[in-house]
């Protein structure tokens, strides 16, 4: 077999941040943990729900650890690797963080792929983390029957940078870094009809490192601050909301997009992942729409790929914050605000 004849995304059954385990079903899956580890160290697990975990060093630092992985989101293998290692490489950034080191995580088909195509994944994988100025040190490979790549990344942090989900206060303002749309341009490209401006743009903005998050995490007005992948731009908001006990208001006509005019076409083309709708279903109850239209909605729940980050901005140091984002190249304009509530998410048109 050819490698460029190689289209990865025939050989998976979900794609990218998509293949996440749908919210309901991940509840209960981490239900039966029980509480955190009992451990005075531990300042970030499984029960937060954030990005990463963060053990403290007692030096004024922490670790910060996770691991991300997925099946294949794009065709070419070498795009594959890079879009799986920035997504990874993100929930450092997400907390405030640089990332220090890389392991690779990977499952391959031998009976299907050749091992040359697996390089070429690992190859994509290995130039993001040098973007990122970390080394691939090692990582451990299975024998499956989908193709799968992942990074398990450490980072480190000082405790008064450190950045969480939670935290939001009433009167922030709200970022988003990134474009949404990244689910329904994949969605696309698997029925064969998306356009390659598109889906450049769309790769273009999977590959882009979060790397904003070390320089937001040194600014005192960001006081909570996530990424947004797998539950889409709704059901993180809806985590940070609840983290904090507060609503977050997001303005629809302000929402950043790949392309408004080309995403309208994919969704009246019924170009909608099966994540979007798993999105809905797990939380789509808990949001409220006030009037938005469908397409707005699949939007708020369409599944990112290493997406952007969802930041909550003291007003006061709004300048301060848009200077950075704008110096880094991300959206700088703010999308909603932060309201007391119980932890909703609410969209306006």
């Amino acid at each position: 077999m050819e490698q460029e004849q190689v289209r990865l995304t025939q050989y998976s059954h979900g794609a990218g941040c998509g293949c996440k385990i749908a919210p309901g079903v991940l509840d209960q899956i981490l239900a039966q943990l029980g509480q955190q580890a009992d451990d005075p160290n531990l300042i970030v697990g499984h029960g937060a729900r954030d990005d990463a975990a963060v053990y403290d060093l007692g030096d004024g630092t922490a670790v910060v650890s996770t691991t991300d992985f997925f099946m294949p989101i794009v065709d070419d293998p070498h795009a594959f690797g890079r879009i799986a290692a920035a997504n990874a490489i993100s929930d450092i950034y997400a907390m405030g963080g640089t990332p220090l080191m890389a392991i690779a995580i990977l499952g391959w088909p031998v009976d299907k792929l050749a091992p040359e195509v697996a390089g070429r994944v690992l190859e994509g994988g290995r130039s993001i983390c040098a973007e990122a100025g970390i080394p691939l040190a090692g990582g451990h490979s299975i024998d499956s029957p989908e193709p799968i790549f992942g990074l398990a990344v450490s980072g480190r942090v000082a405790l008064s940078k450190l950045k969480k989900n939670g935290g939001a206060a009433v009167g922030d303002l709200l970022y988003l870094t990134k474009p949404l749309g990244v689910g329904m341009v994949t969605t696309a490209q698997k029925k064969g009809v998306v356009e390659a401006v598109h889906l450049a743009a769309a790769e273009n903005n999977m590959t882009r490192l979060n790397k904003v998050g070390a320089p937001l995490g040194e600014i005192k007005g960001v006081n909570a601050m996530t990424d947004v992948t797998g539950f889409g731009l709704g059901g993180h908001a809806l985590e940070m909301a609840r983290a904090t006990g507060v609503d977050l208001v997001f303005e629809g006509k302000s929402l950043p997009l790949l392309d408004r005019d080309g995403l309208a076409k994919y969704h009246a083309a019924g170009c909608i992942p099966g994540g979007t709708r798993r999105n809905f279903a797990g939380y789509g109850e808990h949001l409220d729409w006030d009037g938005v239209g469908t397409f707005v909605r699949d939007v708020v729940c369409d599944p990112q790929t290493s997406g952007g980050l969802l930041v909550s901005v003291d007003p006061s140091y709004k300048e301060e914050v848009e200077k950075v984002l704008q110096a880094a190249g991300c959206h700088s304009q703010p999308i909603g605000e932060v309201v007391q509530g119980q932890g909703q998410v609410k969209l306006r048109a």
